[in-house]
């Protein structure tokens, strides 16, 4: 398990991969995910774009992605609030990648968006088998929310350097 020192340390002098390769081995420690991923916004501009994943053959890094407006971006990107999915169905309703999600054993989503300084810095993404991500996971995930901070920050800081 990574600590929380061990992740500062990284946070300090990692490149954004490494910090985020971090944050996964936190996640999976304490949550667990089958999928896990990590996305920047354009708001203005309507684009995401996957910054982070452990499976880049079915979820690669990739370039810009057109956003398409539904209750998971008035959720997510509107109202800054966790989107939480238990069943495919859910899943189905929000993701055109449903099938490709399911066919991974996947059934359940916890998309947390990640702010600082009221500024949106883009979401984590965690998926495993259905009814996987009740009321302790979450709390979990959202503990996690301080080293999702340092990674995006990272991200956008060798963005800019």
């Amino acid at each position: 398990m990574l600590d929380l020192q061990s992740f500062i340390s990284t946070a300090e002098t990692g490149t954004p991969d490494q910090i985020f390769t971090a944050l996964e081995a936190r996640v999976q420690t304490e949550v667990g995910a089958v999928i896990f991923s990590c996305s920047t916004f354009d708001l203005k501009a309507g684009q995401s774009r996957r910054i982070y994943t452990n499976q880049p053959l079915i979820y690669p890094v990739s370039g810009l992605k057109e956003i398409i407006p539904n209750a998971w971006t008035r959720q997510v990107l509107d109202q800054r609030k966790t989107f939480v999915a238990n069943t495919l169905d859910e899943i189905r309703q929000v993701f055109p990648d449903h099938a490709i999600i399911g066919s991974l054993g996947c059934g359940s989503v916890v998309n947390m968006p990640v702010f600082l300084a009221g500024q949106f810095l883009g979401t984590v993404n965690v998926l495993n088998a259905p009814g996987y991500y009740g009321a302790a996971r979450l709390q979990k995930i959202h503990d996690l929310r301080p080293a999702a901070m340092l990674a995006f920050c990272n991200f956008a800081l060798a963005k800019h350097l």
